[in-house]
């Protein structure tokens, strides 16, 4: 029998020490597509109100092709790649009428009801893939310290402080095409897990601490956690910092957790679908596959 799970979600956004958040986070649901949720993180970049623009045009496309998005006329993958062509084009159209260059990346996650993960990204916001307390994969940073990396000049934490750390081969708007990487997991079940988020976070973690906070603590509670270290150990210097959370928990484990509520607490009240807020916007679905 296939496992059956309740998908859990949260997202969580810090302005940290700049003037201005330009980081954008979503979580979407399809009218014509019921089951389908898409998350989708962008970091937007280009001096005032630029880099905000920028990461909001990514947002407002993957909202109008959720509206208009079937699996019986689209692939979940069409739907990646046109949301990277559409947003840049835009990007750089209002960029071009604003006398400014802004650029954004993005990661974006799309979970289906054939217990299907794909995702895509652009530059160096990631996507970490969870089971458990252990991390199984991360997206690889489209940035020149990668490249470092990877050819085995650099290690990976002193990747983090290097002097070009911020210097990216990929991304939305500029004169460069952009490209995307498409990632992919299937058979999903209890306990998988994806944290989505900005290098505003992930730069002041190790990647084996994510899994283990967020194994044992909802998506809320884990969102609100990782913010705070990361503002800790930024020390008064912090980027933007954003992430979503989706977590993938059986209903025997959801069941036992309700039964740890105070009597004072309905069970109606402590299940449903609901919004709620931490810092600049903290949200939570629910959804139950089989």
């Amino acid at each position: 029998m296939k496992h059956q799970y309740i998908i859990e979600a949260s997202t969580g956004q810090h302005i940290g020490d700049r003037k201005e958040q330009q980081d954008r986070v979503a979580l979407l649901s399809a009218p014509r597509a019921p089951g389908y949720v898409l998350a989708v993180l962008a970091d937007g970049m280009g001096g005032s109100k630029g880099g905000a623009m920028a990461a909001e045009q990514v947002i407002h496309t993957a909202k109008l092709l959720m509206s208009e998005f079937s699996p019986l006329t689209h692939t979940v993958e069409s739907l990646l790649q046109t949301l990277t062509k559409e947003a840049h084009t835009v990007i750089n159209l209002i960029g071009f009428a604003a006398n400014n260059r802004p650029h954004t990346t993005f990661v974006a996650l799309m979970l289906t009801p054939e217990r299907k993960a794909i995702w895509a990204h652009a530059g160096d916001s990631r996507l970490y893939r969870l089971h458990g307390v252990n991390m199984k994969e991360h997206t690889i940073d489209h940035s020149h310290v990668e490249l470092l990396v990877q050819k085995g000049e650099i290690t990976r934490e002193k990747a983090k402080t290097h002097r070009m750390a911020n210097l990216l081969l990929n991304g939305l708007g500029g004169n460069t095409e952009p490209f995307v990487t498409i990632g992919r997991y299937e058979d999903l079940k209890p306990d998988d897990a994806f944290l989505l988020c900005s290098d505003g976070l992930w730069a002041h973690f190790g990647d084996l601490e994510f899994a283990p906070l967020i194994m044992v603590k909802t998506p809320r509670e884990a969102s609100e956690e990782l913010i705070k270290k990361a503002r800790q150990r930024a020390e008064g210097q912090g980027d933007n910092c954003s992430l979503i959370i989706i977590k993938l928990v059986s209903p025997e484990s959801k069941t036992a957790a309700d039964k740890k509520l105070t009597p004072t607490r309905s069970r109606s009240s402590a299940t449903r679908m609901r919004a709620e807020r931490m810092g600049n916007t903290t949200r939570r679905r629910k959804q139950s596959y089989k």
